[in-house]
């Protein structure tokens, strides 16, 4: 058997839960659903650990411009089925061994793959996943744009030169630029 430990908890938390047990008919004890309660959200937060403090080196993968850092999942959907690699540490795995995302992306099926485009990623307390090229859109974007004035209007582009050669308006040239007897000699 195993030894209790009394939790305070504030009184009207517990006659809402004691109205809500009574009103649903669940026949669990008090104590019952307080351990139920307290064991879900301990998996809720393993399962979504919170980030790490500001100012902690961080140990993460780095993908080119997009740095994924330690606990993150990808995620590959291939034929309606999904399989999920994890960054530990500073490495990638999948199945218990190293790859890379573009190792991950091909090894379903045995074709090519755009990694940017066919995985997803989610983030350590993150609960949705996001296309890998969204996310690198997103860093490559500007965070805020540059603010015109009101007063003063845009810059204008100059005229374009097109640069036409004498007799250019002439009928036999309207079509081409060159007639064909003068490009042929």
């Amino acid at each position: 058997m195993f030894a209790t430990v009394s939790v305070a908890v504030p009184t009207p938390v517990m006659c809402e839960l004691l109205m809500y047990l009574k009103r649903t008919g669940n026949v669990q004890q008090p104590d019952e659903a307080v351990a139920a309660a307290i064991t879900l959200w301990l998996e809720t937060m393993q399962a979504y650990p919170p980030p790490p403090a500001p100012g902690t080196p961080q140990r993460g993968y780095q993908w080119k411009s997009l740095f994924l850092p330690d606990g993150t999942r990808l995620r590959m959907q291939y034929q309606g089925d999904h399989e999920y690699a994890m960054v530990e540490g500073d490495r990638l795995l999948y199945q218990g061994r190293p790859v890379s995302p573009n190792q991950f992306a091909n090894s379903f099926g045995g074709g090519v793959r755009n990694a940017w485009q066919e995985l997803a990623i989610r983030l350590p307390g993150e609960k949705r996943w996001t296309n890998a090229a969204a996310r690198r859109a997103e860093l490559a974007s500007p965070s805020a744009p540059a603010k015109q004035s009101a007063v003063e209007p845009p810059p204008a582009a100059p005229p374009r030169d097109i640069g036409r050669e004498p007799g250019w308006d002439l009928p036999e040239r309207r079509k081409y630029r060159y007639r064909m007897e003068d490009v042929a000699y």
